[in-house]
């Protein structure tokens, strides 16, 4: 409170049939969570509300997408109510998989079965001026195909660049971010502001998710951001915003997409910064956390004379109350895992 930190407030997917089908749920959610931290010289600076976060992912099968528009309407309404509608903006954080093209960027379109409440989506946003946001991860077009280039993933120029008419991308934001911008585009919103919401890159757990890799993503793309060189398509206009994902490691996060999703962080669990990075803020440095306590540091030995039938049965009860992810294939520690 009071930090002067601009804040995104999230509502699960969860959440979003009940705001979809109550104005009452809305005006008690924004109470709750807007109307009673805004304000004074110490309230929170809550810029944008999350309303769900990638409602429109193809693993969801549909189960969310059909609540957006209403429960956007309803928070928009209590938002007026309670005089914030001119000060907090109402957004949907897009996964990228939410438009697609058969060939270079500019044939960027969304899917099919998207594409009117995608319309109504964008005509509300642009109504009351509200971005398009959208989560861009090279990482995982690297991490979901094996032919896809890895030079490309990144900002130190490539071998394999796409050419589209006589634009040419030579790393996968760019291609990725255009193809957003031709989709929109096609829905007569051709100019509207866009904001990433997610991007970055893991620092352990598969293939590719490595310290230097990490930093080397993440710098390239500060530095691309800061040049404002913007893209092909939108050229000299880089992102409205860009929040890098993410602040810190997060141990009890989901392994199902891949045991690489805990290792996000710039820093570590405990607040130690994994690597140098260079915010464009002058010398200003990233700061560890100061007077972290730990527990003592206990590891196991096996002893080979011992019966060692059971050790993998042991390994993975320990395993569900730990992280282990760092073990398995791919992983900073695989040699020494279940196999190892």
């Amino acid at each position: 409170m009071g930090s002067g930190i601009q804040v995104m407030v999230g509502i699960p997917n969860e959440m979003l049939s009940a705001l979809s089908s109550s104005p009452v749920a809305a005006d008690f959610w924004v109470r709750r969570n807007l109307s009673a931290y805004i304000g004074g010289r110490r309230g929170a600076d809550i810029r944008y509300v999350a309303v769900g976060n990638e409602p429109f992912l193809t693993s969801y099968n549909g189960q969310f997408q059909n609540f957006v528009i209403p429960a956007i309407s309803n928070l928009q309404q209590s938002l007026v109510k309670a005089n914030l509608a001119g000060y907090v903006k109402l957004v949907v954080p897009c996964n990228a998989d939410a438009y697609e093209s058969p060939g270079p960027p500019s044939q960027g379109a969304f899917r099919p079965e998207l594409t009117q409440i995608i319309t109504q989506l964008v005509q509300f946003l642009n109504s009351n001026g509200s971005p398009f946001v959208v989560n861009i991860y090279p990482f995982l077009s690297l991490y979901d195909n094996g032919d896809f280039p890895q030079d490309y993933a990144f900002f130190e120029g490539t071998t394999h660049p796409v050419t589209d008419a006589s634009n040419v991308y030579t790393n996968a934001f760019d291609g990725n971010y255009d193809t957003l911008v031709a989709a929109l585009s096609k829905l007569g919103y051709g100019q509207m502001p866009i904001v990433i919401g997610e991007i970055g890159w893991p620092s352990d757990g598969a293939l590719g998710a490595n310290v230097t890799a990490a930093k080397v993503f993440n710098q390239g793309l500060i530095y691309h951001i800061a040049s404002n060189k913007g893209t092909p398509l939108r050229p000299g206009i880089p992102p409205m915003d860009v929040y890098l994902f993410s602040l810190l490691d997060e141990g009890a996060k989901s392994t199902l997409p891949g045991n690489f999703e805990g290792h996000w962080g710039i820093f570590s669990f405990d607040g130690q910064a994994k690597y140098p990075l260079d915010l464009g803020l002058g010398k200003k440095e990233l700061r560890n956390a100061r007077n972290v306590q730990y527990l003592p540091s206990r590891w196991c030995v096996a002893n080979p004379s011992s019966d060692l039938t059971n050790v993998v049965n042991h390994m993975r009860i320990a395993c569900s109350v730990a992280d282990c992810t760092t073990l398995n294939y791919g992983g900073s520690c695989n040699e020494i895992g279940e196999k190892g």
